[in-house]
């Protein structure tokens, strides 16, 4: 029976995993897999990581130097992992979707719940305080939103966005096929939106495609939504559009530099980031721990098709989801 080490674990990791697991015996490490800790992988035949590890050129290296020659990623992101390094060394398997429901009603949550205060009137009632002021919203039917990104999690949440009423124009470098989306330049996005979705993957290209650039050329008073990848937003151009007005309020379930502080608790610890400490303490920020993805549905197909991607490894037969370097145009999806 194959050996899994398996990385960055969390107790709803275990769940299904162990539900699911017929043909691997699975040892599972609170650690995040990094350069430092690929060592526990010796005497392992594949390792099982996660979004915000760090497979760095020199994990790859630790890793194949222990004879772990297969990396699967139980989500669909991989821009941690230095998939330039690993070509010819390490093969490298992900989970392109899992459910784009989850994430795309996550999004619409934080979007109804930024808008509406509800997580104030939630904090004021529990103190029999029953005071509306400072709880105005906006009504959502016939505003516009702006979606960046038109993959199967975008897609989603245009038809709930539909079903509020809202108009929706959109941009994707690469627009979805026998749609009836309405694509405009990000420029029109970024100038007629009331709020801005995102939905995209991490690139070069995208990478702070929120800026102080793009955050100038945004309607007075708009609403940001990224439940997507935290490097797509410059977080301190972010601060200052919050503190001129230009964005009435922001909902983050991912943060550029949360690798190190999502998914732990760190209440009984002061927290030396600035930037992210000034976001939490806005009244007009929301901020979940990158927790979109949390569903019963999104953990039980994540942990099928990343057990799926391995007996497809170890069985050769061909990897529908690996993914491989393309020195042209850098990671792309076999």
């Amino acid at each position: 029976m194959k050996k899994i080490a398996f990385f960055d674990t969390k107790p709803y990791d275990k769940v299904w995993f162990d539900k699911l697991n017929k043909n691997y015996e699975i040892e599972y490490f609170d650690s995040k897999l990094n350069r430092k800790t690929a060592m526990l992988a010796n005497g392992f035949d594949a390792a099982v990581a996660f979004v915000n590890d760090d497979i760095d050129a020199g994990a790859i290296d630790r890793l194949t130097e222990n004879n772990v020659n297969v990396l699967a990623m139980r989500c669909s992101g991989y821009n941690n992992v230095d998939i330039k390094h690993a070509l010819g060394k390490l093969t490298v398997l992900h989970v392109p979707y899992y459910s784009p429901y989850a994430v795309a009603e996550h999004a619409m949550a934080m979007l109804l719940t930024l808008n509406r205060r509800l997580h104030k009137a939630y904090n004021r009632t529990r103190d029999f305080n029953f005071s509306l002021n400072g709880l105005t919203g906006t009504d959502l039917h016939g505003k516009t939103v702006g979606v960046i990104g038109t993959g199967k999690i975008g897609q989603v949440f245009i038809g709930i966005c539909r079903g509020f009423g809202m108009n929706v124009i959109a941009y994707d470098p690469y627009p979805a096929a026998d749609t009836d989306y309405k694509y405009v330049s990000l420029d029109e996005l970024f100038s007629s939106s009331d709020f801005i979705s995102l939905h995209c993957p991490l690139t070069e290209q995208s990478h702070h495609i929120i800026d102080r650039a793009s955050i100038g050329k945004m309607k007075q008073g708009v609403f940001i939504v990224n439940t997507s990848r935290g490097g797509l937003i410059d977080s301190e151009a972010l601060l200052g559009g919050l503190n001129d007005g230009v964005i009435k309020g922001a909902a983050l379930d991912v943060y550029e530099e949360e690798s190190d502080l999502f998914f732990e608790d760190y209440s009984n610890e002061v927290v030396l980031d600035e930037v992210l400490s000034l976001l939490v303490s806005r009244p007009n920020v929301l901020i979940t721990s990158h927790q979109a993805f949390l569903t019963d549905e999104a953990l039980e197909k994540i942990a099928e098709i990343t057990l799926k991607n391995l007996d497809d490894y170890f069985a050769g037969k061909p990897l529908d989801n690996e993914v491989v370097y393309h020195p042209k145009d850098s990671a792309a999806v076999k």
